[in-house]
């Protein structure tokens, strides 16, 4: 079998944070804030945290996604993939217009991640009885 899908979607969300990055760097230009520091406009630092808690949830995306194409199937893992990029990019959206509205991207991509752990330790536990 192969997981031609899963690691399209790999790429995808890695894309995602990789464009996170470059509206991070474009933000301490535009709104004056020079490296290292991390705070000193509200709009660089709603960008900044939006980048650095999805970089907190790429390791928890990421290892679950692989292990759900594996032990469950490719195509499953990619819908479910879909769906936590889909969360991210809300996440994004609303965080940055208003943090207090960043609920639903959140509960989309914490959803997606939940299925794909608790799916992934079922079909494991089930492959081993």
């Amino acid at each position: 079998m192969t997981y031609n899908l899963t690691a399209l979607v790999t790429i995808a969300a890695l894309l995602v944070y990789f464009v996170m990055g470059l509206q991070v760097g474009a933000a301490r230009g535009r709104y004056g804030v020079k490296a290292p520091a991390v705070t000193g406009n509200e709009m660089f630092e709603r960008l900044y945290r939006v980048q650095m808690n999805t970089l907190e949830w790429l390791p928890l995306f990421l290892a679950p996604l692989w292990l759900f194409a594996l032990y469950v199937g490719d195509r499953y893992a990619v819908a479910l993939g879909l769906v936590w990029i889909v969360g991210r990019v809300l996440y994004m959206l609303s965080y940055a217009k208003d943090p207090s509205k960043r609920g639903t991207g959140f509960m989309v991509q914490f959803a997606a991640v939940a299925v794909l752990t608790v799916g992934s330790l079922i079909a494991i536990v089930l492959k081993m009885i």
